[in-house]
């Protein structure tokens, strides 16, 4: 499966949210669904009581049963609001209404009523009514108030039209407020994955766990037993590396002291001894680094021990041990120094610069230059080991600091291992390593970038 083709990761945090909001919208219509049922019947118990003492004051005042004909509907208006309660009367004796309302029915609601008083619902002309009936003491008249069905519904409507548009606010405000909340408690995860991608290899202390969710607890205690697994693993290859190359160094000496002797009693075997004696000094070589990797890979920044380093002494020190070996190479030599000193381990530098031209003599041939220049370089420090020299194609100087890589068609033997050393005291002491042209544009240039004063 290809990397386009592999599915993409979700998100833990999108789908509590929508676990979330699908269960609070569920809940929310639910709610509203029985608020609604609630405000009916409390709606309704209202609007009863409104019938009832309606009902009641209008038996009050009413002192005879003279018909007096319908009451003329009420002007709308300008500016004002429709009626919503809307409730229509009738006074109704020996089955005939003397009184109504204009919105009431020209015959009574109730024909025939047997209690003193009660609700009761009745269907008019194809409305729906609610209606209370009270009768006077002697029996002589009653009271008939009515209210259509849609009237109740029409305020419940008025109501949701309200309503609506702040419940949905809310709903909307709760997932913002339930996004925030998520990436709260979400926080020690992203802190613990934090903490978890520093990891390097230099660096593989256990997570702390004093601070973790019980949710994590598991997998962090997986992780710290790996971390324990592996920083054991390579403490055990660092400890190999360094045992087997110190141990290395003692016999390789003995041997090439005996071939410089056997060359010197067989003369006629020199050139065969001398190709030998190379090798041995080729092996020598890898054992050292070897032995300075093994070194160097446990180390951190912390344990560093920084100091100003004097430039210019290192620079005429370089040239007095370079000098005869470019010399005999045809190779012109030259360091400028025109900083006074940078902040590094003095011991550590001078491998760092000792590799970085002992491979440009190497690596060049005769008519070349090779230059070293310590300046000043865009508001840093930087030491500079430029050659003109065949150098190196694009694709190879991404993987020059690959231990044991090298460049192919090279002549000259090598470990593959100094730019490797080169690269990791630069990380120790955070400096950028970079690989570019070289003089005029031709071979190869590396440049060592000391971060800005004050920067970690």
């Amino acid at each position: 499966m290809t990397r386009a083709d592999a599915p993409r990761p979700w998100s833990l945090r999108r789908r509590l949210l929508a676990a979330i909001l699908a269960a609070s919208t569920v809940l929310w219509l639910g709610s509203l669904g029985t608020l609604t049922v609630i405000a009916w019947q409390e709606t309704g118990e209202v609007f009863d009581d409104a019938l009832e003492e309606s009902a009641y004051m209008l038996m009050a005042a009413t002192t005879d049963l003279d018909a007096r004909g319908l009451l003329a509907p009420l002007p709308a208006r300008r500016g004002e609001h429709v009626r919503k309660v809307d409730m229509q009367y009738q006074v109704v004796a020996a089955g005939r209404v003397l009184q109504r309302s204009a919105g009431a029915p020209s015959s009574p609601f109730v024909g025939a009523f047997d209690d003193d008083s009660g609700f009761t619902d009745l269907d008019v002309d194809g409305d729906h009514w609610r209606v209370f009936v009270v009768r006077d003491e002697a029996r002589r008249f009653e009271v008939q108030v009515g209210q259509q069905a849609d009237k109740r519904f029409d305020i419940l409507e008025e109501l949701a039209e309200v309503l609506w548009l702040p419940a949905l606010g809310f709903l909307a405000l709760l997932a913002l407020v339930c996004w925030w909340l998520i990436g709260r408690v979400l926080t020690p995860l992203r802190r613990t994955a934090a903490a978890i991608g520093a990891k390097t290899p230099d660096d593989l202390a256990q997570v702390v766990i004093d601070d973790q969710p019980r949710e994590l607890l598991p997998i962090v205690g997986a992780l710290n037993d790996v971390f324990a697994r592996l920083d054991m693993a390579l403490q055990a290859e660092r400890r190999f590396t360094a045992d087997a190359a110190h141990e290395l160094r003692t016999p390789l000496a003995g041997l090439h002291m005996h071939v410089q002797l056997l060359q010197r009693q067989h003369p006629a075997l020199a050139a065969s001894f001398q190709k030998l004696r190379q090798d041995i000094t080729r092996l020598t070589a890898l054992v050292d680094s070897l032995l300075t990797l093994a070194r160097l890979d446990p180390l951190a920044r912390t344990q560093l021990g920084r100091q100003a380093v004097a430039l210019p002494p290192l620079f005429a020190q370089l040239q007095g041990e370079y000098a005869m070996e470019a010399a005999q190479r045809g190779i012109a030599l030259s360091l400028r120094c025109a900083l006074d000193a940078v902040a590094a381990d003095p011991h550590m530098l001078g491998i760092m610069l000792r590799n970085l031209l002992g491979n440009a003599l190497r690596y060049c041939p005769a008519g070349s230059r090779v230059e070293v220049v310590a300046d000043r370089h865009a508001g840093h420090d930087r030491i500079a080991v430029r050659d003109d020299g065949p150098g190196v194609d694009e694709a190879s100087r991404r993987r020059l600091t690959e231990r044991f890589f090298r460049v192919l068609g090279q002549e000259e033997g090598g470990s593959g291992l100094g730019l490797s050393i080169v690269q990791r005291i630069a990380d120790l002491h955070g400096i950028v390593l970079g690989f570019g042209p070289g003089l005029d544009g031709r071979g190869l240039g590396v440049t060592l970038d000391w971060p800005p004063a004050g920067a970690s």
